[in-house]
C-alpha cells in the first residue's frame, strides 16, 4: 500500500508540473520583462441603515478585466487582498440587495466603510437592483435543494447535525449522544442512500475520527441539502440526496476560538486562524478541535431494566456508565491563491483520532462495560482550481486525498452488568458470565487498517452566460486489512484483506433560456464497483494445520440519467421539477461488516437504484412593508429496488445484537414537504416546516408466486412525520450601544412509528412502537459592541422529554450549555 500511495503522488506530482509549466508558459509573453506589479488591500467595515454591523455581505470589487471577492464577518469587517493600483467599482450584495460604488486605489492600501442604505437613499451614485442571494440562486435550479445559511447557528451552541435535523425534509438519527453514529434521512431515503460531502469530496475518505460534530457552523459558509436529484458536478453515487456542506472561503489574515461546555461533562473547541501574504497570494490556514463527552444521561422506559436473581424485570431509571466520547484533531493547509497560474492551489494534512465506549449493541436491552473503540487517520491533500484554463471560459479543479486509517474495537470484559452498571448475579449470588466470553460475542481486540484514495476532476466550459458543459469524474478506492490480536495458532498471522473501487463519471449540459426564465440540467452518469477479499482459514492435512485462503470478488456496472428544470412565473415565484434515474454502490462497511457498528457481513449485496422524481414550488420572498413571507412546497416519489437497509426483525430479539445490511425488494415512498418563512424588520425570524411520506414495499410475489408477507407494509425503522418550528427575536443596544441579544426557540416534533413490519397491528406491538416525541429547546445569545466576542446559552430539551432515534435507543434529555466565540480580525 505505501509503494501505490508513493506512486499516487509521482503522478500528481508530474500532472500538475505540466498544468503550472503550461499556465506559465501561456502567461510568459506578457509578463516576460516586466517587474512584478505592486498590489493592495482595500478593507472596511458594513454596516446596515440602522448603524449595526452587516455580516455575510458578499464584496465584489471589479474593472474590465479582473475581479476580486471577499464576505464580510460577524463584525462588518471585510478585506480583500492583491489587488492592482487603479479604479474599480465596488459591488455590496446581500440577499435581493446590492448597491454599487467607487474605489480608487492609487499606490497604498484603502479603508473604504460603507452604510448600506434604504431604497431611495444612496450614497456614491448607488443604485438598487433585484439580484439573487447564493441561496436564492441555488434553490431556483430546479433541483430539490435547500440552502441552509449558517449565520445564527455559529454564535450558538448548535452541532451542524442539529442544525441539519431542523430543515425540512431531513431527519438526523442518531444512536445516542455526542459521537455516536448517525444516519441521515431525506424525504424516506436513509443510511448510505444520502451521501454527505465536504466541499464537494465524500466525508468518508476522512473517517470516523473526523465527521460533521467535528466541524462548528462558524466555518461554515452554508449546507446545500439535494433531496432524490443530485447535480452531476458532484459526480457520486448518492441515490438518496447529497448533503454539501460549503466551509468559509475567506482568506484574509484572521484568528477564532469558541469553547463550550454542559451537561453531562460535554466541553466542546475549535480554534481556527488564516494568514494571508498581501501581495504573492500565499496563504496559511491552521485550525483545530477537541471534543469531549461522558454521555451519562439518564435513561428509563420500556428496554432499561435489571433482571433479579429471581428472573423478574426491575425497570429503573439510571444514568448510562459506559459511553464516555472523544476526539481530536488538527488541519494545516498552505497554498497561494488568486494568482496568475491558480486561482487556488492548496496541499494540506489533516489529523485526527477517537475515543468511543459502547453502551450497548443495536438495541438498548443489554447494556455492557469495557467495550471501547479507539480510531485514527492521516490524510494528505492535494487542490488546484482555474478559471480560463488555456481558453476563456474553461474552468478545471482537482481534488486528490490519500489517507490512513485505524480503528480498534476493544472488547475483553468476560462479566455481565445490569443498568445500574453492577455485576449481574444469580440466585446464589455469583457473577454472571457472558455466553461467549465478552460483552458482544467473542472476546476480541479487532484493528481495522484502511488506506483510501480518492480523486475528483472536473472540467466545465461555458460557451456564453446561457450554455455550459461539464465532465467530472471520481476515483475512490479503500484497500483494508483487519486482524485480531487475540486470535491464536496459527490463526494469529492471519491478515483478512478487503477492497473495494468506485468510479463514477458524470457528464452535464446547463442552459438558460427566455431571459433566465427557464433554466435546464440535463446530465447522465456512468457508475463502476470492484469488490474483492481474502478470507485465510485453516485446514488439517495429515495432522497439521495448514492455511488456506478463500476468494471473493463482484463486479458492477451501470449507468444513470436526469434532469432539473425551473420556469420563472415572475421574480417571486418559481416552478421546480426534477427526475433522475439514480443508483448507488454498497460502501465497503455494508459488504464486509463493521464490529464496532454492530454491523455483520453480507458479500452478496447488490447496488440499490431508484427512480426518483420531484415537484415544486417557490414563492417569495414577498416584502409588505416590513414584512417578509416566503413558501416552498414540493412533492415526489421514489421508486426504488434493491434498497439497502440494515435487515428488519419480525420481534426484537434481545440476543441479536448484530445485524448485516440486505437488499429489499422493491419500495415505494411518496410525500411531500414544505417551508414557511416570516420576518419582520430585522428583529423578528419565524420558521415552520413538515414532511411527510410513506415509505412502503412494493414488490407483491415472491419468485413462487406468493404474495409476500409485508407487501404494502410501512418499512421499520422509519419517522415518517417531522415537524420544526423555530423563532429568533433580536434587542438591540441591550445594557452597551451596538450590542446585540438574540432570543431562540425551537420545537421538534417526530411521530410515533415502528423498529418491526407491522402487518396488521395488534396487541402486544407497543415494545416495537418508537413513540410520539415533542422537543422544545430555548437559547440566547449576546454580541457584544466591537463583535469580536459572542456568549451564548442554550438549553436543550427543556422539559426533558423521552427522545428516541435508531431502533429505539434513547437520545439526551434536559442538557444546558454555555459557549464563547472570539474573533481577531485586523492586525
Amino acid at each position: 500500500m505505501k509503494s501505490a500511495s508513493s506512486y499516487i503522488w509521482s503522478v500528481l506530482f508530474c500532472f500538475f508540473s505540466v498544468v503550472v509549466f503550461g499556465q506559465t508558459a501561456n502567461n510568459s509573453g506578457e509578463k516576460a520583462g516586466q517587474a512584478i506589479s505592486a498590489t493592495y488591500t482595500v478593507s472596511g467595515y458594513l454596516k446596515d441603515h440602522n448603524g449595526y454591523s452587516s455580516a455575510n455581505v458578499e464584496v465584489v470589487l471589479s474593472n474590465t478585466s479582473e475581479e476580486f471577492k471577499a464576505t464580510s464577518n460577524y463584525s462588518g469587517y471585510y478585506e480583500i487582498s492583491g489587488v492592482p493600483s487603479g479604479s474599480y467599482i465596488i459591488e455590496l450584495r446581500k440577499e435581493n440587495h446590492v448597491e454599487y460604488g467607487e474605489v480608487i486605489i492609487n499606490g497604498e492600501d484603502v479603508v473604504q466603510n460603507f452604510q448600506i442604505k434604504n431604497k431611495g437613499d444612496y450614497e456614491l451614485s448607488e443604485v438598487l437592483l433585484n439580484v439573487e442571494s447564493v441561496k436564492s440562486e441555488i434553490e431556483k435550479k430546479g433541483f430539490a435543494v435547500n440552502v441552509i445559511e449558517t449565520e445564527e447557528a455559529a454564535v450558538r451552541n448548535i452541532q451542524t447535525n442539529e442544525l441539519l435535523n431542523r430543515s425540512v425534509g431531513v431527519k438526523i438519527r442518531q444512536g445516542g449522544g455526542l459521537g455516536s453514529s448517525v444516519d441521515y434521512n431525506l424525504n424516506g431515503m436513509s443510511g448510505n442512500s444520502i451521501q454527505i460531502f465536504i466541499d464537494g469530496i465524500p466525508l468518508s475518505s476522512y473517517g470516523s475520527s473526523f465527521d460533521l460534530s467535528s466541524i462548528s457552523p462558524s466555518m461554515i459558509e452554508r449546507i446545500d441539502v439535494y433531496k432524490g436529484v443530485v447535480p452531476a458536478e458532484l459526480a457520486f453515487d448518492a441515490l438518496g440526496g447529497a448533503i454539501n456542506v460549503i466551509l468559509r472561503d475567506d482568506f484574509r489574515t484572521q484568528i477564532n476560538a469558541s469553547v463550550s461546555y454542559g451537561s453531562f461533562n460535554t466541553f466542546q473547541s475549535n480554534f481556527n486562524a488564516v494568514y494571508q501574504a498581501e501581495n504573492s497570494g500565499f496563504f496559511v490556514k491552521a485550525s483545530g478541535f477537541y471534543n469531549h463527552s461522558d454521555n451519562d444521561y439518564e435513561v428509563w422506559g420500556r428496554n432499561v431494566y435489571n433482571i433479579l436473581p429471581n428472573g423478574k424485570y426491575d425497570y429503573v431509571k439510571v444514568k448510562r456508565f459506559n459511553d464516555e466520547y472523544s476526539s481530536r484533531g488538527g488541519i494545516l493547509e498552505a497554498g497561494f491563491k488568486k494568482v496568475n497560474w491558480a486561482d487556488k492551489f492548496s496541499v494540506g494534512y489533516t489529523a485526527s483520532d477517537s475515543y468511543n465506549e459502547i453502551q450497548h449493541g443495536a438495541y438498548m436491552t443489554i447494556p455492557y462495560k469495557g467495550r471501547f473503540m479507539e480510531a485514527e487517520a492521516g490524510i494528505v491533500n492535494l487542490t488546484y482550481e482555474k478559471s480560463d484554463l488555456f481558453i476563456k471560459g474553461l474552468d478545471f479543479n482537482f481534488h486528490g486525498l490519500y489517507n490512513e486509517r485505524k480503528r480498534t474495537i476493544n472488547d475483553t470484559v468476560t462479566w455481565t452488568y445490569n443498568w445500574s452498571g453492577e455485576l449481574s448475579r444469580d440466585r446464589k449470588g455469583d457473577p454472571i458470565p457472558s455466553q461467549r466470553g465478552a460483552q458482544q460475542g467473542a472476546p476480541t481486540i479487532a484493528n481495522i487498517y484502511r488506506d483510501i484514495y480518492s480523486f475528483r476532476g472536473g472540467l466545465t466550459y461555458s460557451f456564453n452566460n446561457n450554455h455550459k458543459i461539464g465532465l467530472h469524474h471520481v476515483l475512490y478506492n479503500i484497500s483494508r486489512e483487519q486482524n485480531d490480536e487475540l486470535w491464536n495458532g496459527i490463526r494469529k498471522n492471519f491478515i483478512e484483506t478487503r477492497e473495494l473501487e468506485k468510479n463514477i463519471s458524470s457528464f452535464s449540459y446547463e442552459s438558460r433560456w427566455f431571459n433566465d426564465k427557464l433554466k435546464a440540467n440535463v446530465f447522465g452518469k456512468y457508475y463502476q464497483q470492484k469488490t474483492r477479499q481474502m478470507d485465510p482459514g485453516v485446514e488439517t492435512i495429515d495432522g497439521e494445520e495448514v492455511r488456506v485462503e478463500e476468494y471473493f470478488s463482484n463486479n458492477f456496472d451501470y449507468t444513470g440519467y436526469g434532469m432539473a428544470l425551473s420556469y420563472l412565473v415572475n421574480s417571486g415565484i418559481a416552478i421546480l421539477g426534477s427526475a433522475e434515474k439514480a443508483l448507488r454502490l454498497p460502501t465497503d462497511n455494508e459488504i464486509f461488516g463493521d464490529v464496532g457498528e454492530n454491523v455483520a457481513e453480507n458479500s452478496g449485496l447488490e447496488p440499490e437504484q431508484s427512480n426518483n422524481y420531484n415537484l415544486g414550488f417557490k414563492i417569495g420572498p414577498y416584502k409588505i412593508g416590513e414584512h417578509s413571507v416566503s413558501l416552498y412546497a414540493s412533492g415526489f416519489l421514489r421508486d426504488t429496488r434493491g434498497m439497502i437497509v440494515r435487515e428488519p426483525q419480525m420481534t426484537l430479539n434481545d440476543a441479536q445484537q448484530t445485524a448485516p445490511f440486505v437488499n429489499l425488494r422493491g419500495t415505494e415512498s411518496k410525500g411531500f414537504d414544505a417551508e414557511l418563512n416570516y420576518i419582520f424588520k430585522d428583529n423578528l425570524n419565524l420558521l415552520v416546516n413538515l414532511s411527510k411520506f410513506n415509505t412502503r414495499m412494493s414488490t407483491k410475489y415472491d419468485s413462487n408466486g406468493k404474495v409476500l408477507f409485508n407487501y404494502n407494509v410501512q418499512i421499520p425503522s422509519e419517522p415518517f412525520f417531522t415537524a420544526n418550528a423555530s423563532a429568533r427575536y433580536s434587542f438591540k443596544n441591550v445594557f452597551q450601544k451596538e450590542s446585540l441579544l438574540n432570543i431562540y426557540y425551537n420545537y421538534a416534533f417526530v411521530d410515533s412509528f415502528y423498529n418491526v413490519w407491522v402487518v396488521n397491528k395488534r396487541s402486544g406491538l407497543e415494545n416495537s412502537m418508537v413513540p410520539e416525541q415533542h422537543i422544545r429547546d430555548v437559547g440566547l445569545s449576546y454580541v457584544f459592541p466591537k463583535k469580536n466576542l459572542i456568549v451564548s446559552f442554550d438549553a436543550n430539551n427543556i422539559f426533558n422529554k423521552q427522545a428516541y432515534d435508531n431502533f429505539a435507543v434513547q437520545k439526551p434529555g434536559r442538557a444546558f450549555y454555555l459557549k464563547l466565540n472570539y474573533s481577531i480580525n485586523k492586525f
